[in-house]
């Protein structure tokens, strides 16, 4: 299992809805960097595409780079939300919120 999202991860395919905690902080940044280019949508059905250069990801609709922290903090709330309190974009609480979860939505992540 652990080989198969590497692979994918390497080939720029996507591994979805594989569950909550299973995979790295490190295997998610991959995941996000080689979906960069292909377009995704908000939670509001806005077309969105993003390029990854170093540890930031830079959105076509957004001025600011989002952090690789700011995706590993989100990431974590999902991973320790066991009440499933975290259901759009505004309950992650972070910085460029609606692009985060368009990106973990597209992942499979959420």
């Amino acid at each position: 299992m652990e080989t198969d999202k590497k692979e994918a991860t390497a080939k720029g395919t996507v591994v979805e809805g594989e569950g909550k905690g299973e995979i790295s902080k490190e295997e998610l940044w991959g995941m996000i960097t080689a979906y960069q280019g292909k377009t995704i949508y908000t939670a509001k059905g806005l077309p969105l595409t993003y390029r990854v250069k170093g540890g930031e990801l830079f959105a076509d609709r957004k001025k600011k780079s989002i952090t690789r922290a700011t995706f590993e903090q989100a990431y974590q709330k999902i991973i320790e939300d066991t009440e499933h309190k975290i259901i759009g974009p505004k309950s992650l609480n972070c910085f460029g919120a609606p692009y985060v979860w368009a990106v973990f939505k597209a992942l499979g992540v959420v």
